[in-house]
């Protein structure tokens, strides 16, 4: 499973941000022409990320002059997972949607309507990922506190009837 380019980019756009707001003073605000060249996105794209990032109070921005973007809050009280969520970036990892037959099992003539055999496999995995970006803040991001976050799972017995 992978995100999409436009979570991504959102994420990486938000940190070159928060590391810019971080050596420059508060009030400095920064440009996405500065963003893009930094990150070599497109600045097009980057102004409609920053659209729905400001639409979900993350950034705020500043026209004219001097004018640019600048974190709404704190880098250490923004979560990865907010910045997914503000530019809709879905952490579903089931191709399954209510109504729609995205299960096998529901798009099968004559079988039924319900779930796949792997369907609840695949939406504790979208939880986990939506627990661990929920778990990282753009400021841990920023100061490299990523590494080994990824949390051990303690093992499910084996069910004694071997199924």
């Amino acid at each position: 499973m992978q995100l999409s380019t436009r979570g991504r980019y959102a994420v990486m756009a938000m940190a070159d941000l928060a590391t810019r707001s971080a050596v420059q003073s508060v009030a400095a605000a920064v440009s996405l022409a500065d963003i893009a060249e930094r990150q070599q996105l497109s600045q097009s794209y980057l102004e409609q990320l920053f659209g729905k990032l400001r639409r979900a109070g993350l950034v705020g921005s500043a026209r004219g002059p001097g004018g640019g973007y600048r974190l709404a809050r704190p880098a250490a009280e923004i979560t990865i997972a907010d910045i997914a969520a503000a530019v809709d970036e879905p952490t579903k990892a089931t191709r399954c949607d209510a109504g729609r037959g995205g299960c096998l099992l529901s798009s099968s003539p004559g079988i039924g309507t319900g779930q796949c055999q792997t369907h609840e496999l695949w939406v504790e995995l979208g939880r986990q990922i939506d627990l661990f970006l929920g778990g990282i803040s753009l400021a841990d991001v920023v100061k490299g506190r990523v590494s080994g976050r990824a949390a051990g799972v303690v093992p499910v017995p084996a069910d004694p009837a071997g199924v």
